[in-house]
């Protein structure tokens, strides 16, 4: 074969690592919505504790913040009005979302450029919850 084949090939070959860690959302900035949880107990600051002893139902306005991101990496902040987490997370290559805070894990799917579900399971002493939230990214 021709020399120039093989440079052809090996330039093809070279940048297809490059375009697959490129290949990652850029997840930076502010995305906004409100969850569907439910809850038992005092589960976190952002749901207040009920005279309700069984599950409940809850919905909280929320802000996630993405202030950091390299490839799949990323860091920033969920925050309702009452209470703010700081967490770190990892985008899959089949663009599910993963991400961890002090004290529970959350998976999302980006449903759209602008548009990410996250759903978010905590485990605690004093309660538990199961949240979904459809986020919607700020201009």
């Amino acid at each position: 074969m021709s020399k120039l084949y093989w440079i052809l090939a090996l330039t093809v070959l070279s940048a297809a690592p490059a375009a697959a860690q490129s290949s990652f959302p850029d997840l930076r900035g502010t995305w906004t919505g409100e969850s569907e949880s439910i809850v038992t107990g005092e589960a976190n600051p952002h749901h207040p504790r009920s005279a309700n002893s069984g599950p409940r139902y809850d919905s909280v306005p929320f802000k996630l913040t993405i202030d950091k991101q390299d490839g799949r990496r990323f860091s920033g902040a969920f925050a309702s009005a009452k209470f703010s987490k700081t967490l770190i997370g990892v985008v899959m290559r089949n663009g599910t979302v993963l991400l961890v805070d002090d004290d529970g894990y959350g998976n999302g799917t980006l449903l759209a450029p602008d548009r990410l579900e996250l759903c978010y399971l905590q485990r605690g002493r004093k309660g538990h919850i199961a949240s979904c939230t459809e986020l919607k990214k700020q201009p």
